[in-house]
């Protein structure tokens, strides 16, 4: 069993993509997570992430880079948005994220286009969203609390540009895929939004078994 959750930044999806890798048993990717090392490793490496051969260069990154907490700060999910937009960036990064997604026990994937290229024959997809102010103030409480003093405008400014670069991108832009049921988090909380998911996936899953 697939299970492809894809959304913007702060939505709700990684959160929501964990807690369905508990109840379904099943492992997870934050495919994020990849394009985040990509930027860290060109970053480190002082070079340019709007250079996509710069870009490129750092897709060769060791797995155990996955691990380093550096790769969920703001700086480094910046940096990740711009070289995500890069076309060689996503076909090399491609065939690791497919497969993960093809583990003969299944899997669940969240990022910007699981549904609609990792895994479009996924048996469950869901597209989770909430305005860009809940996102901001989402994002800029877990900066604040990492002790970052960065204020809430910039915070939003910032997301409505990523959002900007991920569905404008000419390469696998963010757009909910046409079978995806949406979940809007905006004025949920992180329980009632994680049981409101596991009804959609359960009901996805029940209407492909009638079906078969």
């Amino acid at each position: 069993m697939i299970i492809a959750v894809d959304g913007p930044a702060a939505s709700g999806k990684g959160t929501i993509a964990r807690a369905l890798a508990r109840h379904y048993a099943l492992p997870h990717l934050d495919t994020g997570l990849l394009y985040r090392a990509v930027a860290a490793t060109v970053l480190r490496d002082e070079l340019d992430p709007a250079q996509e051969a710069d870009a490129v260069a750092a897709t060769s990154f060791d797995d155990l880079l996955l691990a380093d907490e550096w790769l969920r700060t703001d700086q480094v999910g910046q940096a990740a948005s711009v070289v995500s937009a890069h076309p060689l960036v996503r076909a090399a990064l491609l065939q690791r994220q497919k497969r993960f997604a093809a583990q003969p026990a299944g899997a669940i994937l969240d990022g910007r286009d699981i549904g609609t290229v990792i895994a479009p024959d996924a048996d469950a997809k869901l597209f989770v969203k909430a305005t860009p102010m809940i996102r901001a103030r989402r994002r800029h409480a877990e900066l604040r609390k990492g002790g970052s003093s960065v204020s809430l405008d910039r915070v939003l400014a910032d997301i409505r540009a990523r959002d900007e670069r991920d569905s404008k991108r000419s390469e696998a832009p963010l757009v909910a895929a046409t079978d995806a049921a949406v979940l809007d988090t905006s004025f949920l909380s992180i329980e009632a939004a994680v049981q409101k998911a596991i009804q959609l996936v359960d009901a996805q899953l029940a209407q492909k078994a009638l079906a078969r």
